[in-house]
């Protein structure tokens, strides 16, 4: 069984923010039927937020469509219920 993860920042821009980004990563190890996770890193601090602001934000993320074999993926948030604002870090990891 192959695994592996590793971590990207998405940004939902400058104030007054957005609902939605979304994140290339690579991964050239990582297959076509991966299954993949993806969340905020809530022990974590980017330029723009505290370990804290990662803790207490809610959001979903998903991947914009399956992984691509050797290559890697998409990685879609939105955030519930208000617009965020700068810079977070996601850690993805997946399995076959």
């Amino acid at each position: 069984m192959a695994n592996g993860q590793g971590t990207v920042t998405i940004d939902f821009g400058a104030f007054p923010g957005s609902q939605e980004a979304s994140i290339a990563f690579t991964d050239a190890t990582i297959s076509g039927t991966s299954k993949v996770e993806a969340y905020i890193m809530a022990d974590d601090t980017t330029a723009d937020h505290t370990a804290n602001d990662h803790r207490y934000i809610g959001n979903f993320l998903t991947l914009t469509g399956a992984p691509i074999a050797a290559t890697g993926g998409t990685i879609y948030a939105r955030a519930v219920p208000q617009k965020l604002v700068g810079t977070f870090k996601l850690r993805y990891v997946w399995a076959d």
